[in-house]
């Protein structure tokens, strides 16, 4: 499968992790039958799910988080669930999809809510340099699933807080808005345009609203199979490894999301 763009994410502190011995090692040998039974169930479901695709399948003991990332280095796409077995009652993301994220080495797939089958894969655009990775990222998967793609972007002229209220300025105050929204108009055309010609067969409409980013990207979400978006846009601050919209999707998107760490 082609990719366009290229594929690095929140201001998650990095997880200090155990360093001396080695990351992992073969599993103790009394859970070691208990863990494969789990595995084996998981592989009986994926083989009824897709009945061609190549699995394999290993235990090993070792720090999670420090594991998966170094396994990440080697991988096309990790994919987790947005909470294992270990998480806190009432958080809506698990301490691993947070890490992976951040620090993973290759795209991470957190599958979450209820997606609709026969929805579009959404693509977050910010426009950023590292987006591309996201952009050619969401071409592919919309060509692998045979689904249209919905390029929405979403842009205001204020810095967006974590709430809404009565003080936020009007959108009226905005001086020569049509000028703005050609700018951002062109920055979505541009963004789409590499890969919508790498990959003809893909259905696109190229959506652009002006509201507030992660409710809007939450929103468009409930209709999509998948939302993809860049570990961090425009507006995030350097040395971020996950943007606020990124993180907001990882914790309230109704759908399964991708995040697509890009170079900087």
């Amino acid at each position: 499968m082609r990719r366009c763009g290229s594929s690095t994410p929140s201001g998650v502190p990095p997880a200090r992790l155990p360093s001396g011995a080695a990351p992992w090692s073969p599993a103790d040998h009394g859970l070691e039958p208990m863990v494969h039974g789990g595995l084996a169930q998981a592989e009986r479901r994926a083989h009824a799910t897709a009945p061609g695709i190549e699995i394999t399948r290993s235990v090993v003991a070792g720090e999670t988080l420090e594991v998966l990332e170094i396994e990440s280095r080697s991988a096309a796409l990790a994919v987790v669930g947005s909470r294992g077995l270990s998480g806190f009652s009432g958080l809506l993301l698990g301490s691993t999809a947070v890490h992976l994220a951040a620090h993973g080495h290759c795209p991470l797939m957190v599958v979450r809510g209820r997606p609709d089958p026969a929805g579009p894969v959404l693509l977050a655009v910010d426009g950023s340099p590292a987006g591309k990775a996201a952009v050619g990222f969401a071409f592919a998967e919309a060509a692998l699933r045979e689904a249209p793609l919905v390029a929405l972007h979403v842009w205001n002229t204020w810095s967006e807080r974590a709430y809404e209220g009565p003080g936020d300025p009007p959108t009226s105050a905005v001086a020569d808005g049509e000028r703005l929204r050609e700018a951002e108009q062109h920055l979505l055309d541009q963004a789409v345009a590499s890969c919508q010609e790498a990959y003809p067969q893909v259905a696109v409409e190229r959506r652009l609203v002006r509201s507030r980013i992660r409710s809007t990207l939450i929103d468009a979400g409930r209709e999509a199979q998948l939302v993809v978006a860049g570990a961090r846009g425009r507006g995030g601050f350097t040395g971020l490894l996950l943007g606020s919209v990124s993180q907001a999707l990882l914790h309230h998107a109704p759908c399964p999301v991708t995040v697509v760490r890009g170079k900087e």
